[in-house]
């Protein structure tokens, strides 16, 4: 097993890697337990069904809430479910509620436990690639309501995190490749020699090279962090994991939450940030096509699968939490393996670039 300390004063913890940590977790939980801690789950439908051992053996006794699948779980229903839950459970302060699963059951899990009795410590299992390389590691929960994506939330930093890649093997292509997404977006924003890897030789869930790049991914992530952990940096900062997002976010929630993946219409957001960065004169137009044909060569959308409103989209541009006196921030690349955060971007320049990625007038 190996480890990546994600350095936060007080708030610091480890990422423990590994094919199988079973064990591990199991350690963890039974010195929680030995210590007179009440440690309890949550997880989803289709975890239960596909990982039933975890819940038996590595995590037998504690008790679980077992929520349906998909985005729309991130929802203010789901998180008075939870916070029902753990009062049922009579988790007092001490109390530690694992989250096993993917980046859904990990923000609002993290939600829960930052709000329930002022907070209580959380331990992110995360089951998906999209998780393992981003959602569950540095400390942004929240959820989603009508008006947005992400809109309520809170920084909470979890206990550890415990990112057992041998998981990977039971996750849908669709959802894998979905993840690949969040790790391309690491090579665009801050290593142009893992986007090179990752051009010449797509990523899948036998590749060799699999545990190394969600290290990297997870090391990049914890950089950015440990710099700027609440995204408060004028320039630059944690905001630069945004890449794609305002575009992306933008689409999941005109389109319905759940009719694309996240990284799906992350996807398709990074390939509106290119167009967006070549418009500004930074990439040029074949950088533009390298970065469309590593999406598509991991399987993933480079362009709306129906056309939706513009005027919608850009109302949720303007909604979204990353706006600074009333205009969007948009995070854009100066070059492949560079990024910065761009203010003050004209508003027709934002609606072209949606227009390239498929939407309507």
């Amino acid at each position: 097993m190996e480890a990546l300390g994600i350095n936060l004063s007080e708030r610091s913890y480890l990422i423990h890697f590994g094919s199988d940590l079973t064990a591990v977790i199991s350690a963890e939980i039974a010195k929680l337990v030995t210590a007179g801690r009440k440690v309890v789950v949550l997880t989803d439908e289709n975890i239960a069904h596909a990982l039933p051992w975890m819940l038996v053996e590595t995590l037998a006794g504690c008790p679980r809430l077992i929520l349906p699948p998909g985005e729309g779980t991130k929802s203010l229903g789901a998180l008075g479910e939870v916070w029902d839950f753990l009062a049922t459970e009579k988790c007092d302060r001490g109390g530690v509620l694992v989250t096993l699963g993917g980046g859904v059951i990990g923000d609002l899990g993290g939600f829960s436990a930052a709000a329930y009795l002022r907070g209580i410590e959380f331990i992110q299992v995360p089951t998906t690639l999209l998780a393992m390389v981003d959602s569950s590691v540095g400390g942004k929960t929240g959820i989603n309501i009508s008006a947005g994506k992400n809109l309520v939330g809170a920084f909470h930093q979890p206990r550890g995190v415990f990112v057992a890649t041998g998981l990977l093997t039971t996750l849908p292509p669709r959802e894998f490749a979905a993840g690949m997404a969040e790790v391309i977006k690491y090579g665009l924003l801050a290593d142009a020699a893992l986007l090179a890897q990752l051009e010449r030789t797509p990523l899948t869930v036998r590749s060799p090279d699999l545990a190394g790049v969600i290290r990297r991914c997870c090391e990049i992530k914890a950089a950015i962090v440990e710099a700027d952990e609440r995204e408060t940096a004028k320039e630059g900062g944690r905001a630069l994991l945004n890449l794609g997002h305002t575009f992306g976010h933008a689409i999941e929630q005109v389109a319905g939450y759940g009719i694309y993946l996240h990284g799906e219409a992350v996807a398709i957001g990074l390939v509106a940030a290119a167009h967006l960065s070549q418009q500004l004169g930074y990439i040029t137009t074949d950088e533009v096509t390298r970065i469309t044909t590593v999406l598509k060569a991991h399987a993933l959308p480079v362009s709306l699968r129906e056309g939706l409103p513009l005027t919608n989209l850009m109302a949720a541009v303007a909604r979204d939490k990353k706006v600074r006196a009333g205009l969007p921030r948009f995070v854009v690349l100066h070059a492949l393996g560079r990024a910065v955060t761009q203010d003050g971007i004209e508003l027709p320049l934002a609606e072209a670039c949606f227009r390239n990625i498929g939407a309507v007038d």
